[in-house]
């Protein structure tokens, strides 16, 4: 299949899981699902996507991207599966059913489309990095792959160091600033963030011979726009001002509140 035909199945792949995963929602009345079909379903229909060309310079990155989407996929779709499991509903997509009253089915499922779109973006992305036509892995190929590990770890000790934090009688009602969340407020979506990263490295060909890597630098925009000003960073930071208030107002203006720095 030529790249145009596989870059449009998988929009319409992702599209369609996302419709699932809003049935899902509505049939067990839990919210997280929908990021768990996202998940799993960038890294699944991202990997098919990569696999399905017969038209890659490289098999050895076309390999090296899809085990690097793989361990993003697995990873953090295995997180947002046990927590979906074990916890209540996500305060996010509370706050939005409360916003949308009688419309929250309706509004929930063209919601739950833009973030259809959003892994569609990525998923062409992850193509393109994969499609750079050298045919030998090279520098920024491995320095891809080592953001990508270095991302990986960094997101689950963070996620561990807040599990921890709250398993802990003592820290009930208590707000996480020990380890990486003394550096960051969100160290989950930095790191989540700096996954994005590496497909430039292995995509943006130096040389100047093939632009269309330089698209891979739509990968780590988008995710720092929904991270950081819309769909993260904003509405958990409303819910926690709400919840712990002024012990939550004091972490703020002591810590970063996403790229890791020593706190004040």
């Amino acid at each position: 299949m030529s790249a145009v035909v596989i870059l449009i199945v998988a929009t319409l792949a992702m599209s369609a899981l996302m419709a699932l995963a809003w049935l899902v929602q509505r049939a067990s009345a839990h919210d997280g699902w929908a990021d768990v079909f996202w998940s799993f379903g960038v890294g699944a229909v991202g990997a098919l996507a990569v696999l399905a060309s017969s038209a890659m310079a490289s098999p050895a990155r076309q390999f090296l991207v899809v085990i690097l989407l793989a361990l993003w996929s697995l990873r953090l779709g295995a997180h947002l599966l046990c927590r979906t499991l074990n916890s209540s509903n996500d305060p996010r997509y509370a706050r939005l059913r409360m916003e949308w009253g009688p419309l929250a089915a309706s509004r929930m499922f063209f919601f739950l489309q833009s973030q259809a779109f959003a892994g569609a973006m990525l998923v062409i992305c992850v193509y393109i990095a994969a499609a750079r036509p050298d045919a030998e892995l090279e520098f920024p190929d491995y320095l891809g792959a080592l953001i990508m590990l270095v991302a990986l770890t960094g997101e689950g000790i963070a996620d561990w160091q807040l599990k921890r934090f709250g398993k802990d009688p003592a820290n009930h009602g208590k707000i996480c600033d020990v380890g990486l969340w003394s550096w960051s407020r969100h160290p989950n979506y930095f790191f989540e963030w700096l996954c994005w990263t590496s497909y430039v490295f292995i995509g943006a060909d130096f040389d100047g011979d093939y632009t269309h890597g330089w698209l891979t630098l739509v990968a780590p925009v988008l995710m720092y726009v929904l991270l950081r000003h819309i769909s993260g960073v904003p509405p958990l930071e409303e819910h926690m001002l709400t919840t712990r208030g002024n012990a939550f107002r004091q972490y703020q203006r002591r810590t970063s509140t996403f790229f890791p720095r020593p706190p004040r």
